[in-house]
């Protein structure tokens, strides 16, 4: 029995996939717990149209990010945080800090995609890599300057 798989299922196939399977295996297991439907002419349809519509986002996406790649990519980002005589900072700046200030630059990036192995805590330039979907990277330069406490 042929079927279409609704969701990736362990050791049959993954989402998407037009699979042949014993015909107890779809009734009694897959149709149920609707990890699949018949593979009919109309489903056959529907799939076809699904996977055109989701070809036509992810490179729409694509696109999107890669403008944003190829602003950001290069950028120098200034951060004043307090900090003491010898340039330690009283508070570290972590990837949300990071975040913030590229979004208060214009740049819709999620804490996810900067890649920050430790916080930085102490005064200087630091190079700090952003990783987005499509596999696609870019590269900012992060300057803590620090402000002394009066």
């Amino acid at each position: 029995m042929k079927v279409i798989l609704l969701k990736d299922v362990p050791n049959t196939g993954r989402k998407n996939d037009i699979k042949e399977v014993s015909p107890g295996f779809a009734r009694n297991f897959l149709i149920p717990k609707k990890l699949a439907v018949v593979a009919d002419n109309e489903s056959l349809k529907k799939l076809e149209i699904k996977k055109k519509v989701e070809s036509e986002n992810a490179t729409k996406e694509l696109k999107e990010i890669e403008a944003i790649v190829s602003k950001i990519d290069g950028q120098e980002i200034e951060i004043n945080i307090k900090a003491g005589k010898e340039g330690q900072l009283f508070e570290s700046v972590n990837k949300q800090k990071i975040s913030e200030h590229l979004k208060e630059m214009g740049y819709n990036i999620n804490k996810e995609d900067v890649v920050l192995e430790t916080p930085i805590k102490e005064v200087g330039e630091f190079p700090i890599k952003l990783k987005f979907d499509h596999n696609l990277e870019a590269e900012v330069r992060i300057i803590i300057k620090g402000s002394e406490e009066k």
